[in-house]
């Protein structure tokens, strides 16, 4: 699996974000200075829809928020833009395991790396959820791995791209089910796949949890078979976990997290993870992230996001190794 990437990085990179974040003592006046937040993905999806009503409620404690979106390469061009923008205290961005960990291990040169960044606050984790289109005569997540056994080759799998977490939560689902001719589809992102899915020109897919997702899952358009999350979601509690379905190593959680470039001020680090914590704190704020399942983090900071950063390293790192996953 090859996907070219490096010299659209290398090219877009020369246009890094350089912008701004407040000074970092919570007594004092916010700054005038807006911070920049950049998503690094077109604007819509998971990832706006975190960030941008984190943003509006932060503002009054930080003194305003500018969101940039830089789309491209699979939220690598962003990345890549804010691991090279001063480490003044002026820019954040939003990572999570596919663009911070994923990437970079896969990559043969890759332009940055989780070290590149200082953590400042694990927002949401997410799960994945395994959905078939409800005309494959499966039920559950045992009776979806016994079907594509008495039919080999006759199945395949959509994700939101090469190198996605969707796509390696689908050859987890391989390595551990002994499913070995299940065929990755591609897409350029989930809407698309979802469409397909729905139209029935694709059985299974692995997408992250949204409230979109569950929505067609209660009208019957879909069929969610089970979530790779540790427990069952807040949003949706009548879906099993795969572990509970019977293949106990298939956890495949996901997060997003704030970042700054690595050598960020201790002090400015402290002073967003400080009113992010206020922000989660909102009752209505996490009711809609939930709805939309995810699980807020109400208590995470630095340390927390550092060591959650190194827990994904060590599990994503051989499965990328396994399936010989190649992004350049």
């Amino acid at each position: 699996m090859s996907v070219s990437r490096r010299h659209f990085l290398q090219i877009a990179g020369s246009a890094a974000v350089s912008a701004t974040l407040p000074r970092a003592a919570r007594s004092e006046t916010p700054s005038t200075r807006p911070i920049h937040l950049v998503i690094p993905y077109a604007a819509g999806g998971i990832n706006d829809a975190v960030g941008r009503p984190w943003a509006e409620r932060v503002r009054p404690l930080l003194g305003g928020v500018v969101i940039q979106n830089v789309g491209g390469a699979g939220g690598a061009l962003g990345l890549d833009m804010a691991a090279h923008a001063q480490a003044d205290g002026y820019t954040i961005v939003m990572g999570n395991v596919g663009n911070l960990i994923i990437t970079p291990i896969a990559s043969a040169h890759p332009l940055y790396g989780a070290a590149d960044f200082e953590p400042i606050y694990r927002l949401v984790s997410t799960a994945l959820a395994i959905v078939v289109h409800p005309a494959l005569p499966v039920t559950n997540l045992g009776e979806l791995v016994a079907y594509a056994k008495e039919h080999p080759g006759q199945l395949s799998y959509a994700s939101a791209g090469v190198g996605t977490m969707n796509h390696l939560a689908g050859e987890m689902f391989k390595l551990q089910s002994g499913i070995k001719d299940l065929r990755h589809v591609p897409y350029r992102g989930a809407a698309p796949a979802t469409n397909d899915l729905i139209g029935g020109h694709i059985p299974i897919m692995f997408m992250s949890c949204t409230g979109q997702l569950l929505e067609l899952h209660r009208a019957g358009k879909i069929r969610i078979l089970a979530m790779t999350s540790q427990h069952r979601l807040p949003g949706a509690p009548d879906v099993p976990t795969a572990i509970q379905s019977g293949l106990p190593d298939l956890k495949a959680e996901s997060w997003l997290a704030l970042l700054a470039p690595k050598g960020t001020p201790g002090a400015a680090i402290e002073h967003i993870a400080d009113a992010t914590r206020d922000v989660m704190a909102d009752p209505n704020f996490r009711e809609m992230l939930m709805a939309d399942g995810m699980e807020p983090e109400l208590d995470s900071n630095p340390q927390k996001t550092a060591q959650a950063i190194e827990e994904a390293v060590a599990r994503w790192t051989p499965v990328i190794r396994a399936i010989e996953l190649k992004l350049d």
